[in-house]
C-alpha cells in the first residue's frame, strides 16, 4: 500500500507500506532514508495517497516508490525525534558562525537532523553560486556526521518556515498549495490590482502565490464582458464602456452627453442583440498561462566529507577562448576572405565641416605634394 509521510518543513515523500494494514493519518512511522532511517508522520493513505502521488511535484508519477516505511514509531522513538528537533536551531546558529567566518554570501534558513543522526541537512538561499567546500569540511568536523547543503528559493524558504500572511491565515504554499508556479506582473494587471509591489507581494518578497491560482477565474469571467474603452450601440444610442464589475455582473456605460448608467450584463447583451450589434470581449482568444519570471538558479549540493578531496581537482574549461583556438582562414569557415573595410581618416567627420567652411588646411595626398 502507498502512504505519504510528512517531515519537518512541509517536506513530504511517498513510501510503500508492506506490513499489513496501513497506519492511520498522523501516526509516527520509521521510514527508509538516505543511508539510514528517519521519522515522519503519515499524511495520506490508500486512494488519497494514490491520487496525490500523480498530482504533486514530489510524487513518483504513478510509479511505486523505491523506499519503504518499516514500522510504527514507538514512544521512545518519538521522544528521541523531539530532542533532535530542539537541536536543529543550535546547529543552524553554529553553522551560521562558520558562514560569517568564511565570508560566504549565503543565508542559512533551516537545519534538520536525520532521526538516526547519520545526516545533517542545511537549507540556504543565495543570489549567486557559492563555493562552500571549506564550509563543508568545517561542519563535518564540528558535528561528526554527514553534511548536506541544499540551496532553495525564497518561495521554498517561506513554505518551509511557514507563517501568517497578510490575509491573517497560514501561507498557501505551506497549507495546501501543491505546486509553487512562477507568478508574473501580468496576472495582477488582468485582475485590475494595484501594481505597487508592496501591496501584491508576500512575506517572501515575491508576488503572492494567490495571484496565480486565481488568475484563471478572472480570465474566464472577463471573457463574457465587453472591452473597457470600446463604444457599443444600444437602444439609447452609442455608449462607451467605462468599467466592468465581474463579481456583481454589472457594466458601467457613458453616453455622448456624459451621463453614466450601470446595467446588468445580461440586460446589456439583450440590448446589443436587439440593435444587431456585437460586443468585443475584454479578453479574446484562448487563455494563456502567464509568462514565467526567471528565478535564480538553485543548486542542490550533496557533499560528503570523504568526497571533498575530489572536488578540489581542477574543472575542465567548457571552451578554449585563447587566440590560438580561433579558426584560421580556409579551415572550417571556407576559403573566402571577408571584404576589406576601408577606414576613413581620424577625425574625418569632425574636420569635414571646417574644410567646407574654409577654416582648415586643404587635404594633402599621401606623397606630401599639393593636390593639382
Amino acid at each position: 500500500m502507498l502512504i505519504e509521510v510528512s517531515f519537518k518543513g512541509n517536506r513530504r515523500e511517498f513510501f510503500l507500506w508492506e506490513s499489513g494494514e496501513a497506519p492511520a493519518v498522523s501516526t509516527p512511522v520509521i521510514v527508509e532514508a538516505d543511508r539510514g532511517e528517519d521519522l515522519g508522520r503519515v499524511h495520506a493513505i490508500g486512494e488519497a495517497a494514490e491520487h496525490r502521488n500523480s498530482g504533486v511535484p514530489h510524487g513518483t508519477g504513478g510509479q511505486p516508490p523505491e523506499r519503504r516505511a518499516r514500522r510504527v514509531a514507538t514512544p521512545e522513538d518519538v521522544r528521541r525525534h523531539d530532542e533532535l528537533r530542539a537541536q536543529d536551531e543550535d546547529a543552524r546558529r553554529k553553522a551560521m558562525e562558520r558562514v560569517r567566518a568564511n565570508a560566504l554570501g549565503m543565508k542559512l534558513s533551516d537545519a534538520e537532523w536525520q532521526w538516526d543522526r547519520k545526516k545533517l541537512t542545511f537549507y540556504f538561499t543565495a543570489e549567486k553560486r557559492v563555493d562552500f567546500r571549506t564550509l563543508v569540511r568545517e561542519l563535518a568536523a564540528t558535528f561528526r556526521t554527514r553534511i548536506e547543503l541544499k540551496q532553495i528559493g525564497v518561495r521554498d524558504e517561506a513554505k518551509r518556515l511557514d507563517g501568517i500572511g497578510r490575509c491573517g491565515r497560514q501561507y498557501c504554499s505551506a497549507a495546501w498549495l501543491p505546486d509553487l508556479r512562477p507568478v508574473s506582473l501580468g496576472v495582477a494587471k488582468d485582475q485590475r490590482l494595484s501594481l505597487n509591489p508592496t501591496q501584491i507581494s508576500g512575506a517572501c518578497g515575491r508576488l503572492m502565490c494567490s495571484l496565480r491560482y486565481e488568475h484563471e477565474f478572472y480570465v474566464e469571467a472577463r471573457r463574457r464582458f465587453p472591452k473597457e474603452g470600446k463604444t457599443i450601440r444600444t437602444p439609447t444610442g452609442e455608449e462607451k464602456v467605462i468599467a466592468n464589475d465581474i463579481f456583481r455582473e454589472r457594466v458601467t456605460l457613458r453616453n455622448g452627453e456624459g451621463e453614466h448608467r450601470t446595467i446588468p450584463l445580461a440586460d446589456l447583451l439583450k440590448e446589443v442583440e436587439a440593435t444587431g450589434g456585437t460586443i468585443t470581449p475584454a479578453i479574446s482568444g484562448r487563455p494563456q498561462a502567464p509568462r514565467a519570471v526567471e528565478q535564480p538558479h538553485a543548486d542542490t549540493a550533496d557533499i560528503e566529507l570523504e568526497a571533498v578531496e575530489e572536488l578540489d581537482a581542477a574543472e575542465p574549461d567548457d571552451a578554449d577562448t585563447s587566440p590560438a583556438a580561433a579558426t584560421a582562414p580556409g579551415e572550417g569557415g571556407g576559403d573566402e576572405k571577408r571584404p576589406h573595410r576601408r577606414r576613413g581618416r581620424r577625425g574625418g567627420r569632425r574636420n569635414r565641416g571646417r574644410r567646407e567652411q574654409g577654416d582648415g588646411p586643404p587635404p594633402q595626398p599621401p606623397n606630401g605634394n599639393p593636390a593639382a
